[in-house]
C-alpha cells in the first residue's frame, strides 16, 4: 500500500509590508509552503511615502508588485485578498469572500492606519498618510490648493487655500512640513502669476512640548529651529480640538485652512480583536517574548501589529527596521521549530533614528553618535537609497533627489484622480 506524501508545513503570512515580506524571504529553503495574502498587489517603502505626497517622487519609485519580488520563489503563493478574521480553533484564515485558508503557522503582519483619538469624523478633512492612495490624495489636495489660489480673488479665501496644516510633529509630520515649505518657497514661485507661493503658510501643530519627541532634546531643538528657518510655524503644547472643512481649532486659536494633514497617531489592524488577544491603546497585540500571540503558539504578530518591550523596557518603535528584524526572527524560529529546536527570545537592535528637515538638512540619532545638518541629510539619503529594492529604483530616486537638490524642481507634480475637486 502506497502512503501519500506528507504535505509540507503551511505558513500563511497576512500582509506584505516590511515584516511579512522579510519573513517570506527568511523562510527560503525551509521545508514549508507559504501563502502570502495582501489586499494590495504591491509592497510599499513607507518611509518615503511623504515624498510622493509632496510631489518629490513618483509612486512607481517606492512600490513594487509583490508577485515580482517573489517571482523566483515557487514555494510562495501570493493571494490578492482581504482578510476579515482568524478561526484560531480551526486554524483557518477567513477571507472576505467567505473562503477560509488553513494554516499550520500564521504570521500576522497586518500593519496600521492613522488614529484620530475618538474623532474619526475628522478623517475626510484631515487625511493621514499610510498608503499610496493616501499619498496621491494628499498630493492632489496640495497641488490643487495652489491652483485654486491662483484663480481666487477673495483675499481671505486665497489665504485659506495657501495655508497648510500638519497635525503631529513626529518624523512624518516634520518631514511633511519641511518638504511642503520647500515646495512652496523653492519649486513653485516661478510657475504662478497671480500668487506668490513663497507666502504660503505651513503650520505644524503638536500637542506635546517638542517636535520629534523620540529624539534627544538637542536634535529636537535643532529640528524645530531648522523648520522655523524654512518658514514653518511650529505650535507646541496645543492639541487640536476641531477639524472641519474650513480649518482647525488648536488651543484657543482658530485657523482657516483648506489643506489639513493628519500625522498624529496610528492604530493597528483588527488582529487583536480577531484573536481576543491582549492589546495596548493603539490596538497592537501584546505578544510574548518569542513574538507569538498569548495562548496561540502557532500565531505570530510582527511590525505595527505587535507591541513588545526592548532591552530598556521601552516599546519597540513602529519603524521599518524593527518590523524587518521581527520578520527575520520569526522565520528563523519557524525553521528551528521544524528541526525540533527553538531560539532565545526576540531582541531588538536599534540601528538609529533618522528624520529629514527640508531638502538639505536632517537629524540622525545612532545612540553612540548624533548628527545634524547637511551631512546628516546625505547619510539619510544614502541609507534610504540602500534599502530600496532594485537597482532601477535606487538610480531613479537618486536622480530625482539630485535634480531637486540642484534645480529645486519636482518632476512628480502631477494632479490625478479627479483632481479638479478638493475638500472645501
Amino acid at each position: 500500500m502506497t502512503t501519500a506524501p506528507k504535505e509540507p508545513h503551511h505558513v500563511v503570512i497576512v500582509g506584505a509590508g516590511f515584516g511579512g515580506l522579510e519573513a517570506a524571504f527568511g523562510l527560503a529553503g525551509a521545508p514549508v509552503k507559504i501563502t502570502l495574502i495582501d489586499r494590495r498587489n504591491h509592497h510599499l517603502f513607507q518611509p518615503l511615502l511623504y515624498q510622493v505626497a509632496t510631489a518629490s517622487l513618483a509612486t512607481s519609485e517606492i512600490a513594487w508588485p509583490i508577485r515580482y519580488l517573489l517571482r523566483d520563489r515557487p514555494d510562495v503563493t501570493t493571494l490578492f485578498a482581504n482578510v476579515n478574521g482568524v478561526d484560531a480553533a480551526g486554524k483557518r484564515v477567513l477571507l472576505d469572500d467567505g473562503e477560509a485558508l488553513p494554516y499550520d503557522t500564521l504570521i500576522l503582519a497586518t500593519g496600521a492606519r492613522h488614529a484620530y483619538f475618538g474623532h474619526d469624523e475628522w478623517e475626510p478633512f484631515a487625511p493621514g498618510l499610510k498608503t499610496l492612495e493616501d499619498a496621491t490624495t494628499l498630493r492632489r489636495r496640495i497641488l490643487v490648493a495652489f491652483e485654486r489660489a491662483e484663480r481666487e480673488t477673495d483675499p481671505a479665501r486665497r489665504a485659506a487655500l495657501l495655508t497648510f496644516v500638519i497635525i503631529g510633529a513626529g518624523p512624518t509630520g516634520v518631514e511633511l512640513a519641511g518638504t511642503i515649505a520647500d515646495l512652496a518657497k523653492d519649486t513653485l514661485p516661478q510657475d504662478f502669476r497671480n500668487i506668490d507661493t513663497s507666502k504660503a503658510r505651513v503650520v505644524l501643530i503638536e500637542a506635546g512640548p517638542r517636535v520629534l519627541a523620540g529624539f534627544p532634546d538637542d536634535l529636537s531643538a535643532y529640528a524645530q529651529t531648522s523648520l522655523e528657518g524654512l518658514g514653518v510655524e511650529v505650535m507646541l503644547g496645543k492639541p487640536v480640538t476641531e477639524c472641519s472643512i474650513d480649518g482647525v481649532v488648536y488651543g484657543d486659536t482658530r485657523l482657516d485652512a483648506k489643506t489639513i494633514i493628519w500625522a498624529a497617531g496610528v492604530r493597528a489592524s483588527r488582529a487583536a480583536e480577531w484573536l481576543g488577544a491582549p492589546a495596548d491603546r493603539a490596538y497592537r497585540v501584546q505578544v510574548k517574548p518569542d513574538l507569538t500571540v498569548p495562548g496561540h503558539p502557532d500565531i505570530f504578530a510582527v511590525g505595527d501589529t505587535a507591541t513588545i518591550a526592548d532591552a530598556s523596557g521601552n516599546p519597540v518603535p513602529g519603524i521599518a527596521p524593527a518590523a524587518k528584524q521581527q520578520g527575520r526572527y520569526v522565520a528563523a524560529l519557524i525553521k528551528a521549530r521544524l528541526g525540533g529546536g527553538t531560539l532565545p527570545p526576540f531582541r531588538y537592535k536599534h540601528a538609529g533614528s533618522l528624520a529629514q528637515i527640508g531638502k538639505r538638512k536632517a537629524v540622525i540619532d545612532f545612540g553612540w553618535m548624533k548628527l545634524r545638518g547637511n551631512l546628516a541629510w546625505w547619510i539619510w539619503g544614502i541609507a534610504h537609497i540602500y534599502f530600496l529594492i532594485g537597482l532601477r529604483h535606487r538610480l531613479s530616486v537618486a536622480m530625482s533627489w539630485l535634480w531637486i537638490h540642484a534645480r529645486n524642481q519636482r518632476a512628480a507634480r502631477l494632479i490625478t484622480q479627479g483632481s479638479s475637486k478638493v475638500t472645501g
